[in-house]
């Protein structure tokens, strides 16, 4: 009797030995997998179709792919997770994303289930420091040293396109009159702008309104402002920066020259169509890949082109940040279904080249950067040479609350009428009561 109790109980822990480490048991027992992911088309057919070869190989397996607009997806996933339904796996920008890895909402990576040895391992497929930002290195973050929380498939910085009939419809010679500077740009977009009284029915430029912390901060640091001092303890470093930049934005605005605002149609979206709408917008390299879907005939007509980022004339030469989109799974789910969840996640992030070809996505892998296939993609040169002059995108525990209060002073500035001098009064003050939160 005793033989049989002691055998029994061996194969209980046989068992469970075997569940915990992924065995047969583990691996047959269905899962599904919630993925949600923000509007790319030709992104979502790449990935939908990895999705469907993985459940091919993996029967258990189900995988629900669901995108959603860029601008919603930063309230749907925080919401989702209050609720305790928020997607086994999902992404967002490094700045929008980090508050919630701060909160212990994302689960670190399992090197086995990437069949890799540790977390060393993970971090040596990157080119450097690219994992830094969702690393606990020093365990102060998480209490978990050196565990990783995200894998990225997209290293993006912003450049300029720019559309060449419009420039010679206005007189100008795109590749002598690019503008350089900001100065530059506010001059050759009231030489293009066109109005039916107050309505622009062209613009020169407009801004990409919304992730500021992205798009418009760098115009602050040129001048020689930053979100939050060195040591993490002051927001709204350099006011006198930060109200030079909102006096730009104010003189933009339809209260001052009126070349552009928030409320137009998304300049990148008008770009694209190739309708004498617009000149210039900033974006990533990934757009390309959307012109070639949107006009091919446009795409392949040798009448675009991109320019660097601008610099204010005695500014600091700084480009546009450059941020990450990283992959991460979910802290609440169960652990064997954190671990699928990265197994498929590798399993996509295995096809660099595919990312490249289909979507113009950088995998921030250096044999990637450095290949010929790269290099190929038209103005791909002018994004690393923009690349090797910029800065990080901030990113903290409070970083997309502050990139919502930038936008409040931004829009109250061009908007509203407020001075700078208030907006950014009012912005510091909030700012800092945030930043003091997390202390």
């Amino acid at each position: 009797m005793k033989k049989l109790t002691v055998l029994l109980m061996m194969c209980v822990v046989a068992g469970s030995a075997l569940f915990a480490m992924g065995g047969k048991e583990d691996d047959n027992t269905p899962i599904t997998l919630v993925m949600w992911t923000h509007e790319d088309p030709n992104r979502q057919k790449l990935e939908e179709g990895y999705a469907a070869e993985y459940m091919a190989q993996h029967p258990n397996v189900t995988i629900k792919y669901s995108v959603y607009p860029s601008t919603k997806i930063q309230d749907l996933i925080p919401t989702a997770y209050a609720a305790k339904n928020a997607p086994s796996i999902w992404n967002m920008e490094l700045q929008k994303a980090y508050p919630l890895l701060a909160q212990g909402l994302v689960a670190p990576i399992d090197p086995a289930a990437l069949g890799l040895k540790s977390d060393a391992d993970i971090i040596a497929q990157y080119m450097p420091h690219m994992l830094d930002p969702v690393t606990d290195k020093d365990g102060s973050l998480l209490g978990k040293k050196g565990k990783v929380y995200g894998l990225p498939f997209e290293l993006q910085n912003w450049c300029i396109y720019l559309n060449k009939k419009i420039f010679r419809d206005a007189g100008l010679d795109p590749e002598k009159d690019y503008p350089k500077t900001w100065e530059d740009m506010m001059a050759v977009s009231e030489k293009i702008v066109k109005r039916n009284g107050d309505i622009i029915t062209r613009r020169g430029f407009d801004f990409r309104y919304g992730d500021y912390l992205i798009s418009w901060v760098p115009m602050v640091s040129q001048l020689g402002g930053a979100v939050v001092s060195a040591d993490g303890k002051e927001a709204i470093v350099n006011t006198a920066a930060w109200e030079k930049a909102l006096e730009y934005m104010q003189q933009w605005g339809p209260n001052g020259k009126n070349l552009g605002a928030p409320t137009y149609t998304a300049a990148r979206k008008q770009f694209d169509n190739d309708k004498n709408e617009i000149a210039m917008h900033l974006s990533g390299l990934y757009q390309e890949a959307r012109m070639l879907k949107a006009n091919p005939a446009f795409y392949n007509s040798n009448e675009w082109m991109i320019i660097p980022y601008p610099v204010f004339k005695g500014g600091k030469n700084l480009s546009n940040c450059y941020y990450f989109q990283y992959y991460m799974v979910n802290s609440q789910i169960p652990e064997r279904e954190q671990r699928e969840a990265w197994r498929f996640i590798a399993f996509m992030l295995s096809h660099p080249t595919q990312y490249l070809e289909k979507v113009a996505l950088i995998a921030p892998k250096k044999e990637l950067v450095e290949s010929e296939q790269f290099k190929k993609i038209p103005y791909s040169n002018v994004f690393i040479e923009d690349l090797k002059r910029a800065e990080p995108v901030y990113f903290g525990a409070a970083s997309w609350q502050i990139n919502e209060l930038i936008k409040e002073a931004i829009e109250n500035v061009m908007m509203n009428n407020v001075s700078p001098k208030d907006a950014v009064a009012k912005l510091k003050k909030s700012a800092q009561s945030l930043l003091d939160e997390q202390m």
